[in-house]
């Protein structure tokens, strides 16, 4: 049901806590589900997504538990029917005016195709100011249904943006910011035939600023800890936070251990050059970096 792409709102502000406190237990994940079973969006290459926009937002759509796609063709016919009967309310795209946003409505979540949005607009609430809308037909109910879907889409499905043109820039500042910038950590053969490996510019672009961890733990965050009574464990971290610290070493061994006094941990992030470049990073700069980069096929 559509009214999933809340919770997954939700979710992605816990995904930023954790972020911040450096998880990387999904590099731990079992395989993605199956199609049709919440299964996430396939990264491919180095970061990024794979495949048509079309293909993104179906699979955004189904990650997100938005239900059926919305009928286009409807929702044109629904758009000026809304636009004539309940925009001023509204607004025009439903987010709002003297009535509520709809966007973010049960009434409208809960639908798929009209089921229950057209008995819902032919009775109203008159009782709270909202007409009844008897004397339509059914289909143009359900059109100003699809409507009122496609909206929800188009707010909530972050995979049907398309990216417009971003090689904007000019490769050869693009190079020499290259070789001021990112040359002590890469070597000339990192960046061989590198825009081959993405479907588009925009993918492109996304990782080299801010690179997927891949799944071989290559690129994992690592501490070493001293603890309080002098024992030393290092490894790849799953989790840490201001009060403990989780580890697996080399043997494939857990271990959890809390930050109280005494205990000394020294964290190793080989992405940290990344993270400070994106505090710092001119857009000027990224367009140029991305058009050199676009060359390198």
């Amino acid at each position: 049901m559509r009214r999933l792409y809340l919770i997954e709102i939700f979710l992605g502000s816990c995904a930023l806590l954790a972020t911040a406190l450096i998880s990387q237990e999904t590099q731990d994940a079992p395989p993605p589900k199956a199609p049709g079973q919440n299964a996430a969006p396939t990264r491919g290459g180095q970061g990024g997504f794979n495949g048509t926009p079309d293909q993104r937002a179906a699979a955004t759509r189904v990650f997100l538990g938005l239900g059926p796609e919305p009928d286009k063709a409807a929702a044109a016919r629904g758009a000026p029917l809304f636009q004539q009967d309940c925009a001023f309310c509204h607004g025009p795209q439903a987010r709002g005016a003297e009535g509520p946003n709809l966007i973010t409505s049960d009434v409208v979540l809960g639908d798929d195709h009209g089921e229950h949005l057209v008995p819902f607009l032919k009775k109203g609430r008159p009782d709270k100011g909202m007409p009844s809308f008897a004397s339509m037909a059914d289909d143009q109910l359900k059109d100003i249904a699809e409507f009122l879907h496609l909206q929800v889409e188009d707010v909530a499905n972050r995979g049907t943006y398309h990216v417009l043109n971003i090689l904007v820039g000019d490769p050869s500042r693009g190079q020499a910011y290259v070789t001021a910038n990112c040359m002590t950590c890469h070597t000339p053969q990192s960046f061989d035939h590198i825009a081959s490996k993405f479907h588009s510019p925009d993918q492109l672009q996304r990782s080299w600023v801010w690179p997927a961890r891949p799944a071989d733990n290559s690129l994992a965050i690592t501490a070493t800890v001293k603890t309080a009574n002098g024992n030393v464990i290092s490894g790849r971290v799953t989790q840490v936070s201001d009060f403990r610290i989780s580890l697996v070493d080399s043997n494939g061994q857990s271990h959890v251990i809390d930050r109280g006094p005494g205990v000394e941990v020294l964290m190793k992030d080989p992405l940290a050059p990344h993270e400070a470049l994106v505090m710092n990073l001119k857009d000027d700069d990224m367009h140029n970096v991305t058009a050199y980069l676009e060359t390198l096929k």
